[in-house]
């Protein structure tokens, strides 16, 4: 059999146990073996996520075993950045979703969070909420998240019965669970963290057009040597946030 053979059979295979897995176990030839050792580990991979996925969940299958069937998931993206509004997304998963490899929108490469984030929008309920800059600036970053996050709430076609928040509370009239560092460890957080990273990183896009220049479309807002030499350059633009240095130290605003 063709080694391009091999692999099509492989690529086709999930069981190591298969007679055919252990007939090539005796095929001598280094293309055969590689090929092997290749598909091994993307069964070992594609185990490990499962694990990862399962682990992910038990927040929400401890609730459901408590009565809660509508559990939202929390998260925003845009504290950190010097321009742009904070978006925060609130994600109702359906109980039997399952998708190995999602994480953290950090640990993941925009081509993994555009294919999750294509997936989670098809199979569950989502809301999106956004503080802008000027808001971010009138109430602070963490007060603007928050506001976000209720828009995101209320931007939801259902209402929940119980929240999942990365490490923060909400004033809603539902009962929540604030989970440390919760878009790692939840799989609904982990579902709104994309959602809200997405949704924002096109938009920053979308000011890259409408405000040249600065580089958003690469750096997404976030203080790079290459953003922060355009502001000396140009000065702000409107979607800066004029109460984060060194935006204050130039008053100057670029229309």
């Amino acid at each position: 059999m063709k080694i391009s053979d091999i692999e099509a059979r492989l690529s086709e295979m999930t069981n190591p146990s298969d007679p055919f897995v252990q007939k090539l176990r005796r095929d001598e030839r280094k293309g055969a073996q590689k090929a092997l050792e290749k598909w091994m580990r993307k069964l070992e991979k594609e185990r490990e996520q499962l694990e990862k996925f399962r682990e992910m969940a038990r927040f929400e299958d401890a609730l459901r075993s408590h009565g809660y069937r509508l559990i939202a998931g929390i998260d925003e993206a845009g504290r950190g950045p010097l321009a742009g509004p904070v978006v925060a997304a609130c994600v109702i998963l359906p109980e039997d979703f399952c998708l190995p490899g999602l994480n953290d929108s950090k640990q993941l490469s925009e081509k993994q969070r555009e294919a999750f984030f294509a997936h989670i929008q098809e199979e569950a309920l989502v809301g999106v909420g956004f503080a802008s800059a000027e808001e971010i600036d009138r109430m602070n970053v963490y007060e603007a998240a928050k506001k976000a996050m209720l828009a995101a709430l209320g931007h939801l076609p259902a209402s929940p019965d119980h929240l999942l928040i990365d490490a923060m509370e909400i004033p809603a009239p539902y009962p929540q669970t604030s989970i440390v560092k919760g878009d790692a460890k939840s799989i609904s957080i982990a579902a709104a963290s994309v959602i809200a990273k997405v949704t924002r990183d096109r938009y920053m896009r979308e000011m890259d057009e409408k405000y040249p220049g600065y580089g958003f479309a690469i750096h997404k807002g976030y203080g790079t040597k290459k953003h922060l030499e355009a502001i000396m350059k140009l000065g702000p633009c409107p979607i800066h946030r004029k109460s984060f240095a060194p935006i204050k130290d130039r008053p100057a605003i670029r229309r």
